[in-house]
């Protein structure tokens, strides 16, 4: 039998390994949503719950390599997914986490760090506005990075205003794209500033606040992140 080779610009440029990806949202337009947008990015969706409970009593069953969770689910609607969240990273710790809210819950964002943050993720929903920018995330916290909305780390830096008042404005700006989980390349590419001068800011970030540069992108973006969380 002789099969043929879609054209490279029919094949969709955004899909990723064969991941098994598990969604838990109370709303079912938005979780049925996500479900097709996983199946374009080329994930196995293994479950759709409607609440983290139900997550939760399936994990033997599902064995998610990644899981996308509402923050706010049944039955009290506050921070039912958080809980799930840390629960699942306990039993399952390998398992990326990426929680979609409609706010910016800072205390959740944190506590959602403390239990572990090696391949977590929080972004709001309204501001994710591509299927590649969301398959972007999903890949880099399936990898093990740190992908943060960029209004929840403003959040986060707000609360933390006297320890980072040695730095310069330029240096929050880098700080803040370093905790998104971006690379050296990136950061120069989205402030418009060359790699050197964004290695001189990391160094002097981490001179500031007392963090030893480790080399690694996601070690420093999980030092800056501990930082945040003390």
């Amino acid at each position: 039998m002789t099969t043929t080779t879609p054209p490279t610009s029919e094949r969709p440029s955004t899909e990723l390994p064969r991941r098994r990806v598990v969604v838990a949202d109370d709303s079912v337009l938005l979780r049925e949503g996500l479900v097709r947008l996983l199946d374009e990015l080329g994930t196995d969706v293994v479950g759709a719950y409607g609440d983290a409970d139900s997550l939760l009593r399936d994990l033997d069953r599902s064995r998610p390599d990644l899981a996308v969770l509402d923050v706010r689910m049944p039955p009290t609607h506050r921070d039912e997914g958080v809980r799930a969240a840390i629960e699942l990273r306990r039993v399952r710790p390998r398992t990326g986490i990426l929680l979609l809210s409609q706010y910016v819950e800072v205390a959740y964002a944190r506590e959602l760090l403390t239990a572990g943050s090696d391949g977590v993720g929080y972004l709001l929903k309204d501001r994710v506005t591509s299927i590649d920018e969301l398959g972007s995330a999903i890949e880099r916290i399936a990898d093990g990075a740190t992908v943060l909305d960029p209004e929840v780390v403003a959040a986060l830096l707000g609360r933390r205003s006297d320890p980072l008042a040695a730095l310069t404005p330029r240096e929050r700006e880098v700080l803040a794209l370093m905790a998104e989980g971006r690379t050296n390349s990136a950061i120069a590419a989205a402030l418009f500033i060359g790699t050197g001068a964004v290695e001189k800011n990391v160094t002097s970030i981490f001179q500031k606040l007392g963090l030893d540069d480790s080399g690694s992108d996601h070690r420093r973006v999980l030092a800056v992140l501990a930082f945040l969380q003390s």
